[in-house]
């Protein structure tokens, strides 16, 4: 495998995940575009020096390995299929808000900002609660020892 080969790969991955890193729907798209295609680099790479066609008594030399080949087709596919996807989603982006930026959920900030607020809580109240609960398991247990329900 040339080093030329491994930097087109890594260039391809690294600005691939750059891009995916983005507000913006169009570079998403190209972010997985370009990792698209340096995942389909990589398995071809993976595949070796080339050999020989799988035809039985052709030639004396080492048949070429067909499952890298295969994988790669697979991801072209794949590739296409999430390319195609995404492309629904930002004109359907586009069509609802005329731009083609992601924006923060405001249900998820809600959820996100009553978490925040319950482990701040959480963490102010633990003393208190271990001791309303010693008190309390202890009314629980002497209303239980006399006959009565306790109620919690």
């Amino acid at each position: 495998m040339s080093v030329s080969l491994l930097l087109a790969i890594g260039g391809l991955t690294a600005v691939g995940l750059y891009l995916i890193t983005a507000r913006s729907l169009s570079r998403i798209i190209l972010g997985f575009s370009l990792l698209g295609h340096a995942s389909v680099l990589a398995l071809l790479a993976s595949g070796g020096a080339p050999g020989g066609a799988p035809i039985a008594g052709t030639s004396d030399e080492a048949i070429a390995n067909p499952v890298p080949q295969a994988l790669a087709l697979t991801a072209i596919v794949i590739s296409f299929g999430l390319t195609l996807f995404l492309l629904a989603l930002a004109g359907r982006q586009q069509a609802l808000t005329g731009d083609d930026l992601v924006e923060d959920d405001l249900e998820d900030r809600r959820i996100a900002a009553l978490d925040h607020d319950d482990e701040r809580t959480d963490g102010e109240a633990a003393g208190t609660t271990a001791s309303s609960t010693a008190t309390s398991s202890g009314e629980a247990g002497a209303a239980t020892s006399s006959g009565e329900e306790a109620s919690t």
